[in-house]
């Protein structure tokens, strides 16, 4: 059998640590599914719109440290999928998108062809904003290169890339597509830039170490708790790295959310004079509402593949290889000490009181204390603001890019991943954009137990603007919608109620359950009030 572009790609996507494809199907893709459902290594998971598409990607991605496919046509769903391949790539999540393209006949017929924009090329130019690493694959000649480079750009930089497939060359001969190797670390540069990382720790008296998303994107998590522990180093996750190191061992303390979050927390980062920052993106959503500027002049800052501490700059550097150079000349630091964790609440109230967010943390983390930790996937909106109360587990969140939107169907992503049950925090927003998703569950035997946070509005925006008539979207009947689905709902007014609803859930596995949370009128968490003030003060 004549190997085709086709089946070179799905040997490379294979080899690049791919193992699932999420998709909607559409005329000029065709062609690329049929290949995908004759070799079957690769379970594709079909949602009802591509938006969803690309978040389950995303969240399989990064509960895998590994690439995820999202596959679409050409036009119509490529740009619909543009807003989640934008979000993989502001959190470092390597999704590669597939797009199925016209053919060069078609190309050259001189007609507009349906689903095309401004040109045929709007799509490709599109995507060079939102991937590291494109390419066209309409030689069969030059496809195997392509492909080999574009793969090893997602796994080199943990972010989306994109190749376009037109349909015709899908059967077209190619030859095999050969893994590309890292580019090699200099070693010396690599050496000095260790000795000075543990120089300048070993010289401060409060070093802290902060870990974020590219610590769990490359996989060193165990690596990178050994290192803390070796040290005697104090550890805090940012927002967006919430979840890191869960049962890793480290000396973990909390997150760390500036003026939204603990005082223990927040004194220890910004009284550090030196802050060794691993994986960490300089966003707003990590240090915009700081208590006071953290000072980057005495932090350590490895992220992006270089290393700068101060005005000293250490290029092509990859974190993977700064972390084993430092775990191999680590010794405990003079200054190490032991700073308590924050504990996460707990003990719910079995009452008849209505369900405040705070209610829903400490609920969750009884049933987790109870039947084990279980992977947690939130949207944006207080949910997220809620989940920083939550037990240390796998958490999947838009921190930074803050789509929303995202929760249901990155939760599919996660269980088809990972084989695990997710625990789903959705506000009722965010639910009536991609909540239809769980119509999927029964065919390809997902179950995840989502929590809708329904307030009748955007309760987080109703935060910063508590009397916009816009922000109000009517009661919905969640519950009704999980019936339909296939799934079971539960209406849920009281705390006594959460509990048994939350126990119903896990006391039947096999099916999807929805809890239709009516949280009190104004109910918002702790966390998010905190973090609405000090925006709204940083802002006057």
């Amino acid at each position: 059998m004549v190997a085709t572009i086709a089946t070179r790609l799905i040997d490379a996507l294979v080899g690049a640590g791919v193992r699932e494809a999420f998709g909607v199907p559409g005329d000029f893709a065709l062609p690329f599914f049929d290949a995908l459902a004759a070799d079957a290594r690769l379970p594709l998971y079909t949602l009802s719109h591509e938006p969803s598409v690309g978040f389950a990607a995303d969240a399989a991605a990064r509960v895998r440290c590994a690439p995820s496919l999202a596959a679409v046509t050409y036009g119509a769903g490529a740009f619909n999928v543009v807003n989640a391949v934008a979000s993989a790539f502001a959190e470092k999540s390597p999704v590669v998108v597939v797009s199925g393209a016209p053919g060069t006949e078609e190309r050259g017929s001189g007609l507009l062809l349906h689903h095309q924009a401004k040109t045929l090329d709007s799509q490709f130019e599109m995507f060079r904003q939102v991937t590291c690493d494109q390419a066209r694959l309409d030689d069969p000649a030059t496809a195997c290169e392509a492909i080999s480079r574009v793969l090893a750009s997602a796994r080199r930089w943990s972010q989306p890339v994109y190749l376009e497939l037109p349909r015709d060359t899908v059967s077209a001969a190619c030859a095999p597509v050969f893994a590309r190797d890292a580019p090699p670390v200099d070693r010396e540069a690599l050496a000095a830039c260790a000795d000075e990382v543990l120089a300048r720790l070993a010289g401060a008296r409060s070093p802290v170490l902060m870990v974020d998303v590219e610590v769990r994107r490359f996989g060193l998590e165990a690596q990178v708790a050994q290192l803390a522990r070796r040290l005697g180093i104090p550890v805090v996750t940012t927002l967006m790295g919430r979840g890191l190191l869960e049962n890793a061992g480290a000396p973990l303390v909390g997150t760390y959310l500036g003026l939204a979050g603990t005082p223990e927390v927040t004194s220890l980062v910004e009284e550090a004079d030196a802050l060794l920052m691993l994986g960490v993106i300089l966003s707003d959503t990590n240090f915009g509402v700081s208590r006071r500027r953290v000072d980057l002049r005495r932090a350590i800052v490895a992220n992006e593949g270089r290393v700068s501490l101060g005005f000293h700059l250490y290029p092509d550097i990859p974190l993977a290889a700064l972390v084993a150079a430092l775990l191999e000349r680590a010794r405990p630091l003079a200054s190490a000490r032991g700073v308590p964790p924050v504990h996460a609440p707990r003990g719910l109230a079995r009452d008849g009181a209505p369900v405040e967010p705070v209610d829903l943390a400490r609920a969750l983390n009884d049933l987790m204390g109870a039947h084990g930790r279980m992977p947690v996937v939130t949207d944006v909106g207080d949910c997220l603001f809620t989940a920083m109360d939550l037990v240390q587990t796998d958490h999947v969140a838009p921190g930074y890019y803050a789509s929303m939107g995202f929760g249901v169907p990155a939760a599919l992503g996660v269980q088809a991943a990972s084989g695990r049950r997710p625990l789903v925090l959705v506000g009722d927003g965010a639910f009536q954009m991609t909540g239809l998703e769980l119509g999927h569950c029964a065919r390809h035997g997902w179950d995840p137990i989502v929590v809708a946070l329904n307030n009748g509005g955007w309760g987080m925006l109703s935060a910063f603007r508590p009397d916009a008539p816009y922000n109000a979207l009517g009661t919905w009947e969640l519950a009704k919608v999980a019936d339909a689905l296939g799934g079971t709902g539960h209406v849920v007014r009281t705390r006594a109620q959460l509990a048994a609803a939350l126990e119903a859930a896990v006391a039947a596995p096999g099916r999807f359950h929805l809890l239709d949370v009516r949280l009190a009128p104004g109910a918002l968490s702790p966390t998010l009030r905190r973090f609405a003030d000090a925006v709204s003060r940083l802002h006057a």
